[in-house]
């Protein structure tokens, strides 16, 4: 099992963006890795707390095909001084035997400012 990290920013907090960008988010995770819905175990997401329209997992479930089985939990984001505002962020645990160092994590929006080195 590995994990694939993901993150993203919105421009508004309205459930349209959210459930967009989050799906956006994911769907870029699956396609870097190769991975398909049945390899997820578990997909936890978390939003900042100036995001309060929707929750992300609502979008990826609706959007993202494959997602209706797949377990999935929101939580709150960390408020911390000088953090990156109006960002999801996902984590995939994920089947896969790639090594550590195959696994593409996608920063889209100013996330990418989260990890730059990591950022495509």
């Amino acid at each position: 099992m590995r994990g694939i990290r993901g993150a993203v920013t919105v421009e508004q907090d309205e459930k349209e963006a959210i459930w967009q960008a989050a799906a956006e988010m994911v769907t870029a995770m699956l396609k870097e890795n190769d991975i398909a819905p049945e390899d997820i175990g578990a997909a936890i997401f978390s939003q900042t707390e100036d995001l309060v329209s929707a929750f992300p997992s609502a979008g990826v479930r609706s959007r993202v095909q494959g997602f209706d089985l797949v377990p999935l939990f929101d939580a709150r984001q960390l408020a911390i001084e000088g953090s990156i505002p109006m960002c999801i962020r996902a984590l995939l645990l994920v089947d896969t035997d790639r090594a550590q160092r195959d696994i593409h994590h996608i920063y889209l929006g100013r996330a990418r400012k989260l990890r730059p080195d990591l950022a495509k």
